[in-house]
């Protein structure tokens, strides 16, 4: 870890030269918060995501949908009056940026039967996977939202892929974009049997660069089988609460250089245990869900 900061804990009651929570809670923390920073930061590199936008908690997304009533090739005589393109932006979903506040409780018996920083780092691990999962969740759900779809002309993932490839070229005619897809992992396990393939992984995705030269391909175990997502990598966005706020700050909270999340341990002496305390506001979005295309493998 380089260049990394944080802002030093300090605990009522401490005694000079005593090993307290404070002196191992800033490194404890930095270990965990380092790792699941270097992830997303991997998760946006991956996908092309290059908006990483901090926000005010209550800050609201606007998700909409884009569409064309009216014929946009008119044949109108000359002097009549020509009919009007009506070209409607809907708004279909409002996502809320808030903080997350998660509570973990390391107990003194854990602590016991292994050591002090064994006990906290596992189970400091199992509950970013969990946050890492609720993050993903939620993008997931937007995505799912998509308005656009694609008709594949046979039934197999690779027709599935080139049709939602075919229109987004068709609605980001004029934008130089970087395609972007999410299939279901099991799909992709079927195409595996005729295949070989190589993947890599960030945020806990398994990921295809350039799959059959379309782009990078995502593999998402929550998605339904035979769905085949794909958008433009400059649809997607990345939004968080600073570590500027005031919260943040009031709370002693310590973070990488990132500022995505805050973490602190709590030596809670009356249940003699320590408590990991994790503040998070990540949220992953598609601000137009017209250019996100599903395509649907067999139908």
């Amino acid at each position: 870890m380089k260049n990394l900061i944080y802002f030093k804990q300090h605990f009522a009651g401490e005694t000079a030269g005593t090993t307290v929570t404070s002196d191992i809670a800033p490194a404890v923390s930095l270990d965990i918060l380092y790792r699941l920073t270097q992830n997303v930061d991997q998760l946006r590199e991956a996908m092309g995501i290059t908006r990483l936008v901090p926000m005010a908690h209550g800050t609201s997304i606007k998700l909409y949908k884009c569409s064309i009533k009216g014929d946009l090739a008119p044949q109108v005589d000359e002097g009549a009056e020509i009919g009007l393109t009506e070209v409607k932006r809907e708004l279909v979903k409002t996502v809320e940026i808030k903080l997350r506040k998660h509570n973990k409780r390391t107990t003194a018996e854990a602590i016991a039967a292994s050591n002090r920083q064994a006990a906290l780092n596992d189970t400091d691990e199992a509950l970013i996977k969990g946050i890492r999962s609720k993050v993903k969740e939620r993008f997931f759900a937007n995505i799912q939202q998509a308005e656009g779809t694609a008709t594949p002309i046979a039934h197999t993932l690779q027709a599935a892929l080139s049709a939602v490839w075919g229109e987004m070229q068709v609605y980001y005619e004029d934008e130089d974009v970087t395609p972007v897809f999410f299939v279901s992992s099991m799909d992709v396990s079927d195409y595996l049997a005729t295949a070989s393939i190589s993947t890599q992984t960030a945020f806990g995705f398994q990921y295809i660069q350039n799959f059959l030269g379309l782009g990078t391909t995502f593999l998402v175990p929550s998605l339904p089988r035979g769905a085949v997502y794909g958008t433009a990598a400059e649809n997607l966005g990345c939004a968080y609460v600073s570590r500027d706020s005031d919260v943040a700050q009031t709370f002693d909270l310590t973070y990488d250089e990132t500022g995505l999340i805050g973490m602190k341990h709590v030596c809670v002496d009356s249940r003699m245990s320590v408590d990991t305390i994790v503040l998070e506001g990540i949220e992953f979005f598609a601000p137009d869900l017209s250019g996100i295309f599903k395509a649907t493998i067999g139908a």
